[in-house]
């Protein structure tokens, strides 16, 4: 039987590593928490809040996204955003994820640290049990807020180190340099937590640089820009530091103009580790097949490079290396049983 493309996508095993689980706050779940929370959205219909789903850059976007937040408030409504999210990539033959969450955002509004982690852990260890999915927790600063707000999230949570596997660095990358946490990062560091950022989305070269050389990160969120820098390339390459690429947002958020230019193959070509991913899938139009498939249409992708890109999620991971291995093995099984 013929594989085309879309089946190939379809079926074949991957993991995603960059992704916001506030970005997946599907309208619909959205007007049901907020009727449960007797909280009223400002949009009317669940038409009007997509039609509102036009960004010009980052900064649109992230209005949009944390007027959305404000309905999350009780345990049970962080379990429902990230047991959706499950769900949908269960059907997407996603097995491992590691997944972003912003606690400043809810605490800000003086839901309790507690009740966010808690809601995903236990959505999270259900997808473990119930979906087979394994995945990794990543606590999001953000860099807009002040390194003494960093700081008090940090602090917070520690105490739940066991369900934590690494520190991030989000929300609005202009004028907030990686160098801005310096301090924070190391304690991060110090405590046995991995650290990652986003670099290199909206800012500079630079601020990747900073990533890797100041935060001393494992992984680099975005990264699109690396490739205006030459010498930055190489040193990516030399390190194998994997970026976690989001074509579709990277789209809606004006970062490329169009996806036939965007750079993941040519990325590829230069063996840098870039990764699919789907950022905020609830937002920018779709999950990671949607991404992939988006890719190959605009791109022409060969099976080759989808099952490069699958491998790469897996290598990328912070999964163990005998995990990933296996994981590894499995993308090319299903390569060879699939490339007809």
């Amino acid at each position: 039987m013929h594989t085309t493309i879309d089946q190939f996508i379809a079926g074949i095993p991957k993991a995603e590593l960059h992704l916001h689980i506030e970005g997946t706050f599907e309208p619909e779940l959205m007007f049901e928490i907020a009727h449960r929370n007797q909280l009223k959205l400002k949009y009317a219909t669940v038409q009007e809040l997509k039609a509102a789903y036009q960004f010009n850059n980052l900064q649109e976007f992230l209005d949009i996204y944390y007027s959305g937040a404000n309905v999350l408030m009780e345990e049970q409504d962080f379990y429902d955003l990230t047991w959706a999210y499950l769900q949908k990539i269960h059907s997407q033959k996603v097995v491992h994820t590691e997944i972003f969450f912003d606690p400043q955002t809810h605490t800000l509004r003086g839901v309790p640290f507690n009740k966010v982690i808690s809601g995903i852990h236990r959505a999270l260890k259900d997808g473990e049990n119930i979906l087979g999915i394994s995945s990794k927790l990543i606590v999001s600063i953000l860099r807009h807020l002040s390194e003494e707000a960093a700081f008090e999230t940090l602090e917070q949570a520690l105490k739940y180190k066991d369900w934590i596997s690494a520190v991030g660095l989000d929300s609005s990358e202009k004028g907030h340099p990686p160098s801005k946490f310096e301090r924070v990062f190391e304690k991060a560091r110090k405590e046995g937590l991995l650290v990652v950022a986003h670099a290199g989305e909206e800012g500079p070269p630079e601020y990747v640089w900073e990533a890797l050389d100041i935060l001393k990160v494992s992984r680099i969120d975005h990264g699109n820009r690396s490739l205006e820098d030459a010498q930055l390339v190489e040193e990516l390459v030399r390190r194998k530091m994997p970026l976690t690429v989001c074509p579709l947002s990277n789209l809606q958020l004006k970062v490329v103009q169009e996806l036939t230019s965007h750079p993941i193959l040519e990325m590829l070509e230069k063996g840098m580790v870039a990764t699919v991913n789907s950022d905020d899938p609830a937002y920018f139009g779709g999950y990671i097949n949607e991404n992939y498939l988006a890719l190959a249409q605009a791109l022409n992708l060969s099976k080759e490079q989808i099952t490069q890109l699958a491998k790469n999620s897996f290598q990328a991971s912070f999964l163990e290396e005998d995990e990933k291995l296996r994981m590894i093995e499995r993308v090319d099984d299903y390569f060879q049983e699939n490339n007809i």
